[in-house]
């Protein structure tokens, strides 16, 4: 069966008629397009939702410590460091460590296999700082799961919101005519039942995207 998922100014006129109103202008589009950015910023803000994880990797090279990433990257979830290809090909742990940590670390240039990352979440973009440096003993990988932006709106209103999944469209409108409730002094009524609607969907979404791994528990018998 196919899925069908309106385009974006369906998506708006149904956000304007939950929230009690009647999309009529080219601002009331505009304004639409800037609360679904703002929502997509607020959903990175959330957490972990599996549609915004990415995978990659970084050559590293030897003497350099610090590595930018790409300029839509929230956080790192998952890191190692790689050695060797095809079968011989080895990845192994890479500990996280806080800035406090590293700027403790009385030797920043020391060069060797890099056990240690620190990732700085700057305002400009994340940066990852390895530590040892990694040397020129062995060709060295960054292999890394991301957590990304949702991709928004720069400018115009037609077309469909790709970065989306169709699982997640309901809590996108729920939301969407929250945030529009709340600049419209006419549908201040109808906010907290919006509210309660948009977080109900937006739970619906979110549980639903989860990693469904198995988990083990080994019970410990070890004496205190």
């Amino acid at each position: 069966m196919t899925v069908i998922v309106p385009d974006l100014p369906e998506l708006f006129e149904e956000a304007f008629e939950r929230a009690g109103l009647e999309m009529r202008s080219g601002y009331d589009m505009k304004t639409a397009r800037r609360s679904l950015n703002l929502l997509c910023l607020e959903w990175a803000n959330r957490g972990l939702n599996l549609f915004t994880i990415e995978s990659g990797t970084v050559s590293l090279v030897a003497g350099t410590a610090t590595y930018s990433l790409h300029t839509d990257t929230i956080d790192l979830i998952e890191h190692q460091l790689r050695t060797g290809t095809g079968t011989s090909q080895q990845d192994t742990f890479l500990m996280r460590i806080s800035v406090s940590t590293y700027a403790q670390q009385t030797n920043k240039a020391m060069q060797g296999r890099p056990t240690q990352i620190y990732v700085n979440r700057g305002a400009s973009g994340t940066t990852v700082t390895l530590w040892p440096v990694p040397d020129s003993s062995a060709s060295y990988t960054l292999v890394y799961y991301r957590l990304k932006y949702i991709e928004g709106l720069s400018s115009g209103i037609g077309g469909d919101l790709t970065s989306i999944p169709p699982r997640f469209v309901p809590a996108l409108v729920s939301g969407l005519a929250y945030y529009i409730a709340g600049k419209k002094p006419e549908a201040e009524a109808r906010i907290p039942r919006l509210q309660m609607e948009y977080q109900t969907q937006f739970d619906l979404a979110s549980g639903e995207d989860r990693d469904r791994a198995s988990v083990m528990l080994t019970p410990w018998s070890g004496r205190y």
